[in-house]
């Protein structure tokens, strides 16, 4: 008995994703459609593929050896898009980015741009945890985040290494330091940024190992709203090096005792079974051209100036 590659289809997208509506939306299919197909599937063959329908959705045995089987297969699939893909080139296509690092993701523009002055462009900024969902949903091609949650739905490479520094108006008293020392923030009003952001996470742990706590703190969303409100005196903030633009009302200086262990990697990610097409392999091999550019060197990466 023949197998309905729609219906099939249907249930690998499932099965990697554990849920229909996060399925539908990668196959830009509606929900009743997806479900319908697996019942297709199921009813054609004899078979339950899954444990139940409540989600997250769980393989039945018969169904994680349709799995593996379909992994193989899809895998083909990609290789032979891959393949004809690389035959017609990238002209007419679209590249979807969505990025937690605005200035990384100009440099994946630029540099992809240069080299495919045809391809439409499309750059979304977010939070890290936003963009992955992004790319979760299929709404973004590749991702540029900063320590990704390890999943085996995404393919990493590794791009930037960055370290933490803190914001202080041109006035402030260590201005002219070479260092701001962690304690003096105990007479500081500190901008944070929203509870998702990686920025605010890691300067956190930083300021909870050094068991001292700021006088007062004030929460803002965007890095521009911060920097604005830090060259206004409103207070002092923290960034990472590549988030801070020059600016004759702003100091940024690197943080005592933030040296080793306080630093962000910044990752391009894609979905694992998209990894082998055209557009998204292109997008890697520019990733390696951009790795040396990194303010933290990159292991096995010599690091070169430009930024």
């Amino acid at each position: 008995m023949s197998v309905n590659f729609q219906h099939l289809r249907a249930f690998h997208a499932i099965a990697v994703e554990a849920s229909v509506s996060r399925a539908a939306r990668r196959l830009n299919v509606s929900q009743p459609t997806l479900s319908q197909q697996l019942k297709a599937l199921e009813e054609r063959h004899g078979v339950s593929l899954f444990e139940s329908r409540k989600s997250p959705l769980k393989l039945s045995e018969t169904g994680k050896q349709l799995f593996r089987l379909s992994q193989k297969l899809f895998s083909a699939s990609d290789d032979i898009s891959e393949m004809l893909g690389g035959a017609v080139g990238l002209d007419g296509t679209t590249l979807r980015i969505a990025s937690d690092s605005p200035p990384y993701a100009a440099q994946l523009v630029a540099a992809f741009h240069r080299l495919h002055p045809t391809v439409q462009l499309r750059v979304r900024i977010g939070n890290a945890r936003e963009v992955i969902e992004q790319l979760r949903q299929a709404e973004a091609d590749v991702a540029i985040a900063s320590d990704p949650p390890g999943d085996t739905l995404f393919a990493y490479e590794p791009l930037y290494a960055d370290r933490i520094v803190i914001a202080i108006p041109a006035g402030h008293e260590f201005a002219g330091a070479t260092c701001f020392p962690l304690a003096a923030l105990q007479s500081e009003t500190l901008l944070i940024r929203e509870e998702t952001s990686r920025t605010r996470a890691i300067s956190q742990s930083l300021i909870a190992a050094a068991e001292i706590e700021p006088v007062a703190t004030i929460e803002m969303h965007t890095r521009e709203v911060i920097r604005e409100a830090v060259a206004l005196g409103v207070g002092v903030g923290f960034f990472f090096s590549c988030e801070a633009p020059p600016d004759p009302r702003i100091v940024y200086l690197p943080v005592e005792g933030a040296e080793v262990g306080f630093r962000l990697s910044g990752y391009v990610v894609c979905l694992t079974d998209r990894r082998r097409s055209a557009l998204v392999r292109e997008v890697m091999a520019i990733v390696e051209t951009l790795r040396p550019l990194s303010p933290v060197a990159l292991p096995g990466v010599e690091k070169r100036s430009g930024r």
